[in-house]
Formats: structure tokens, C-alpha cells, sequence
């Protein structure tokens, strides 16, 4: 059996998160009482039908406060059923979420009379924190819009071979933001741009003309070298402790030369070796 519980603040994309899972096959739950996760657990494996079930359900702030503050606890009691549990928890930038808010005029669930949405938003986190400290994968949906989060979504938690630690290698610009929930992060800003180079700035670092160019350049083989000896031999400890998903970030300014290049190149010289390795180009889109 898989169970994935979803989580996050109100806006984040949640709704999203289930509309994805129920369209591959899972049966989904909105705003399940988290004291009721142990039982619903025991039941998808007593009495479904399938062989293989799968289960998502979206525990968040509309939870009594009393549950959630036992979730670590109601978590460890499922996952020693030996239930494969992934907890993914989703976020953006308050900025952002009040944007969010505003478009949709959508209420907030922690809102009232005494309390505003900005303060609502601060409760939330607070609230959610039991969530937060034992989640698997953490998404920023900040610069995704909903096409985006969707194919975030089926990359990081559909798109597993078999199970075991999720290597993502991904690119991004600085200038859009770094990544909140990468793990490690590698900025290449310093080496030779192919921006400056008329005949190049049209092209990515996923084609021909950059590559080579790039390849050429004897900083950006000597930091390919560098982040993929650290990478060789670091990424096997971290799944060692028992991380699900781990996140590898390479950010040069604009996300579409050097980071493309070094973190498609790095990703396809560690698939040989690590299983489950995907990359992503964030700010290709």
C-alpha cells in the first residue's frame, strides 16, 4: 500500500496536490481528522479490493489543533504497519499567498473578525509545524503556476521507479529566487555566460551551440568535476539516513545557460549510479 498525506498552507495548492494524485489512481481524501489516520490505514489494507492500493489524504489547519500536535505520533503508528507514507507538504511566499487570496476572494479558514489574513497565515504555520518537521518532500509553488505544479507534482512523487531516496537535480535563476526546499545548492553564477555571447542568448543549455561552448570552457570543467565528485559521494549518505526525496540545486542568473547545462549533464552522468535520479529546469518553462 502507498499513502501520501498532503499538506500545507491554505493557497499553497493542496487541491491541486489531490486533483493530480486522484487522476493517477489514487484514492483521495480532503481534510481527513488526522486522529483517524491510523484506522483509515488499517482499513485501505483489510478491505480494498486492489492489490496494490493507493490512498492520498490532505490533513491542514482546518484540524483540531489537539490532532495535529499528535501527528508525529499518528504518523510513526502508520508507517509501523509497514505502509509506505510519503508526507508532502506545499508552501509559498506570504506575498504570493495573499495574492493568491485576493484573486480568488476565497476565506481563509483561520480568519475572523479579530484575526487578518496576514495573521491568519502566521497561525497557520504555527499550527502545521508538527507537519512541517516530519515532511518527506517539501514543494515552493511560489513561481509555479498551475501547469507547473502539476507536472512538479507527477516528476516528484509519481514518476518513482521503485522505492527508495528521490534524487532531484534541478536549475533554476537567481534572479526569480532560490529554491526554499532544495537541499543543497550550487551557484554558478561565477563561470563564463553564453548570455553575453549575441549568437548564443537564444539557445538553453539543453542545445548544441551552448553545450559546446560551455564544454569548452576550462572553469565550467572544473566545477562540473568538483559538484560531481561531491554529489558521487555525498547523495548515498543521504540516502543512507532514510531521506525520501532529496533536491539538488544549481542556479546560475536566469536559469537557462549554465545551470541548464551543468544540471542536465550532472543528472545524466549520475543516473548510471544512483537509482531515481530526475531532473527538472525550473525556469526553462
Amino acid at each position: 500500500m502507498r499513502l501520501i498525506i498532503v499538506s500545507g498552507r491554505s493557497g499553497s495548492g493542496k487541491s491541486t496536490a489531490l486533483d493530480v494524485l486522484e487522476d493517477n489512481g489514487f484514492y483521495c481524501i480532503d481534510n481527513l481528522p488526522a486522529g483517524l489516520l491510523p484506522e483509515l490505514a488499517e482499513r485501505a489494507l483489510l478491505e480494498t479490493e486492489l492489490l496494490q492500493p493507493q490512498v492520498a489524504v490532505s490533513i491542514d489547519a482546518r484540524n483540531l489543533p489537539s490532532q495535529l500536535k499528535r501527528f508525529s505520533e499518528l504518523l510513526d503508528e502508520v508507517r509501523g504497519r509497514n505502509i509506505r507514507c510519503d508526507v508532502l507538504y506545499l508552501d509559498a511566499s506570504e506575498e504570493t499567498l495573499l495574492k493568491r487570496f485576493s484573486e480568488t476572494r476565497r476565506r481563509h479558514p483561520l480568519t475572523n473578525d479579530q484575526r487578518s489574513l496576514a495573521e491568519a497565515m502566521v497561525d497557520e504555520t504555527k499550527l502545521l509545524s508538527p507537519i512541517i518537521d516530519r515532511a518527506d518532500l517539501k514543494i515552493d509553488t511560489t513561481h509555479l503556476n498551475l501547469y507547473q505544479l502539476r507536472d512538479t507534482l507527477k516528476l516528484r512523487l509519481l514518476n518513482q521507479p521503485e522505492p527508495g531516496t528521490a534524487y532531484l537535480i534541478e536549475s533554476f535563476g537567481f534572479k526569480r529566487g532560490m529554491p526554499v526546499d532544495a537541499d543543497v545548492v550550487f551557484d554558478v553564477r561565477c563561470l563564463p555566460n553564453p548570455y553575453w555571447k549575441p549568437d548564443l542568448r537564444d539557445f538553453t543549455g539543453l542545445e548544441q551551440p551552448v553545450q559546446e561552448y560551455l564544454a569548452a570552457q576550462a572553469d565550467v570543467e572544473d566545477m562540473y568535476q568538483d559538484i560531481f565528485a561531491y554529489l558521487h559521494k555525498w547523495l548515498p549518505r543521504f540516502a543512507a539516513s532514510n531521506r525520501s526525496y532529496v533536491t539538488v540545486a544549481i542556479g546560475c542568473t536566469g536559469g537557462h545557460h549554465r545551470s541548464v547545462y551543468l544540471a542536465n549533464r550532472l543528472g545524466q552522468a549520475l543516473k548510471p549510479l544512483l537509482r531515481n535520479i530526475q531532473i527538472r529546469h525550473r525556469d526553462l518553462s
